[in-house]
């Protein structure tokens, strides 16, 4: 009787089993990929291997291909599945298949083999290259991520492996979006969150990083996910066992500064789903998030750093290898030669026509030659017509209205094929931008967590600041703002919007935030200013807005101070009875694309010394003789004062034609005491 039992649940553990795994493949084959491949659910077969989980993984990937595929895709993925359950059957025993890698290569190969069958075969040989090979890279690559999960053999593993087997299986449901939100990125972006706020800032990173890049695949989208999922994992994580709260508001603000420079309704939909993700996390119990979670000590924190550092410095490099991969395969693009209208409308038309071998043997050269003279009318106009052609051409076509009709069907098809591959070239650029940006950020955050303040006694320090909007506006254009950073750096900035009134403001306003977040955050000025410029260079195309940026840097212990100017009026710093006039020659933020970077200036301010920022409003590099004089003639100590005094007489001489703005520093006596 007890043998009997075990027997019966030993054979109902096998059918569920078996079970489980057709419909994970089943569900994995909707998880498609740009060009129609559903490489999760091939890999999903290999890690099942050969015996009965394997004939139910290949019969759910073949039931999910006929569901969610259309037929061409759907009979190559047939085709990869058995072949790949084939591979496993045929070699099984052999210690060959105990290898780690055997599976995921056999799933790569066999992949490849037939999906580049399909691509040579089809009209566009190499429009189908690019999906060809993402399909066997993520064949292969998730076949090793789902062995340790699905056969065993590497328990350490297995945590990552059901993250990436839960992502994949998310990412099947992208397309239900109930109200423009998709569930299944929701539930993704929950996951990353998830991870972040358990494993800290490098677990979220990486987390991030990767499931941003799937959800992007299979998406068929601008790399916004990746930037959003790593960038928001990277500040959901860094205080690991913190408050849900805390980690929810940093997941939030930071997928709100990634998505900053996006326009597009997607950013919208995107942000959305963030927000939501963050919502369902706060509002989960506790006890389904894995209990009360106890403090680290601070000998574990300071043990992480360092493997916080090269993560972060591993992550930066993948960023920068994809980076330079995109660039080697961007020089491959080809524009499509025109001569292919005539050539497939020949196929059409004039394959059965009795004047064949006359038009294409014979009098091949005058054929040629009159499709070539009419092929800058066609372009121009987008359609055909017959005085386009020579009358030598047009009189002796027997077939010239078919033959018109051929030509402005496959006409309309090449102007729309065009059309595509350059908004891909754009695309393509702005994720090299992306994905370059993302490395500079993740490389000066690494090598902050290196940088230690230097001890010893800060240096103090007094403002002051004066704003006056132009004549006949309520509003100012110019945004200043000051403060200090957790590493002892004092920064002043000034933002200049295009224009006056309030959309200046705003537009100044948004860029002195979004700048003080890099720099609190750790992010090297340079670095983050690289940043604003491109993020401003791509918000510029839509809304045709630049910002100036004046930006000083001074560290508070030592003395060491940097300029930086995107299009920024000059600089003056005051000593005594002696003026130092700085200027940059760098386009306004959002002019120029990356990579041109700021003008930089470093000095080294010592005590009793001004150094005054101020915008175009109140004086330029063509008309600031007099403000040279007043500095240099200034003998007292209240930067306030001085402030006020430089914004009265500006209004003076300019009669407010211009919005105005001041910020002066005044380093004391060492003696002084810090304010």
């Amino acid at each position: 009787m007890h043998g009997q039992i075990t027997l019966d649940h030993a054979r109902a553990a096998r059918f569920l089993n078996g079970g489980v795994r057709f419909f994970l493949a089943a569900a994995l084959t909707a998880a498609g990929i740009a060009g129609g491949g559903a490489p999760f659910a091939l890999g999903f077969t290999a890690a099942c291997g050969a015996g009965l989980d394997g004939m139910c993984a290949l019969a759910g990937s073949a039931v999910g291909a006929l569901v969610f595929l259309d037929f061409s895709p759907g009979l190559a993925h047939i085709a990869v599945a058995i072949l790949i359950y084939t591979a496993a059957a045929a070699f099984r025993g052999l210690r060959l298949t105990e290898r780690a890698a055997f599976m995921p290569a056999m799933a790569a190969a066999m992949t490849l083999a037939v999906e580049g069958i399909y691509a040579a075969q089809s009209l566009s040989p190499l429009e189908h290259l690019t999906p060809c090979l993402l399909s066997t890279a993520l064949a292969g690559a998730s076949a090793r991520c789902y062995a340790p999960l699905l056969r065993g053999g590497e328990e350490e593993k297995k945590p990552e492996s059901l993250i990436f087997l839960a992502v994949t299986v998310l990412l099947a449901f992208s397309d239900a979006a109930p109200a423009g939100v998709s569930l299944g990125r929701t539930a993704v972006a929950g996951l990353v969150l998830f991870t972040a706020w358990q494993r800290g800032a490098a677990g979220g990173t990486v987390t991030g990083v990767w499931a941003g890049l799937l959800t992007d695949l299979c998406g068929a989208t601008a790399p916004i996910c990746t930037a959003v999922y790593g960038f928001s994992g990277l500040a959901a994580g860094l205080r690991p066992g913190n408050s849900r709260l805390f980690s929810g508001a940093l997941w939030l603000l930071a997928a709100l500064t990634a998505l900053s420079p996006v326009t597009q309704a997607q950013g919208v939909s995107i942000m959305k789903e963030t927000a939501l993700a963050a919502l369902l996390f706060l509002l989960l119990p506790r006890r389904l998030l894995g209990g009360k979670r106890v403090r680290q000590e601070p000998q574990a924190q300071e043990s992480a750093a360092p493997t916080l550092r090269r993560q972060l410095d591993r992550a930066a490099a993948a960023f920068r290898d994809l980076y330079d991969s995109l660039g080697r395969g961007a020089a491959q693009a080809a524009e499509e030669n025109p001569s292919i209208v005539f050539d497939r409308a020949a196929e059409r038309v004039c394959r059965g026509c009795a004047l064949c071998d006359l038009c294409w043997k014979k009098e091949y050269g005058e054929t040629y030659n009159a499709l070539n003279d009419a092929t800058p009318y066609l372009l121009e106009r987008g359609r055909a017509m017959a005085k386009d052609f020579p009358n030598h051409f047009s009189s002796r076509c027997i077939h010239l209205p078919d033959f018109l009709s051929a030509v402005n069907a496959e006409l309309s098809a090449f102007l729309l094929r065009r059309q595509y591959r350059r908004r891909m070239d754009r695309t393509w650029q702005d994720a090299r931008g992306q994905y370059a940006r993302m490395s500079d950020l993740l490389a000066a955050t690494a090598a902050n967590l290196e940088a230690v303040p230097a001890g010893g006694t800060r240096r103090g320090y007094q403002l002051g600041a004066a704003l006056k909007p132009k004549a006949g506006e309520t509003s100012c254009g110019d945004t200043l703002c000051s403060f200090e950073t957790d590493g002892g750096l004092l920064c002043l900035l000034l933002s200049d919007g295009m224009g006056s009134g309030e959309p200046a403001r705003r537009e100044s306003a948004l860029t002195c935030r979004l700048l003080r977040q890099f720099l609190e955050a750790g992010v090297e000025a340079e670095s983050a200013l690289n940043t604003m410029n491109a993020a401003m260079a791509l918000r510029g195309q839509d809304t045709g807005s630049f910002s100036t940026i004046d930006l000083l840097t001074l560290r508070l212990e030592n003395g060491e101070t940097a300029l930086y100017k995107y299009g920024a009026a000059p600089t003056y710093i005051k000593r005594f009875g002696r003026v130092r006039r700085i200027a940059g020659a760098a386009l306004p933020a959002g002019l120029k694309p990356a990579p041109a970077g700021p003008d930089v200036t470093r000095v080294q301010l010592e005590p009793e010394t001004f150094a005054v920022l101020v915008s175009d409003g109140v004086a330029d590099s063509t008309r600031d003789d007099w403000l040279q004089d007043l500095l240099a003639g200034w003998s007292g100590t209240d930067p306030q004062q001085l402030a006020n005094l430089i914004l009265r007489e500006a209004e003076a001489r300019n009669g407010l034609a211009d919005d105005c703005g001041v910020q002066v520093l005044y380093l004391p006596p060492e003696e002084g005491e810090a304010v």
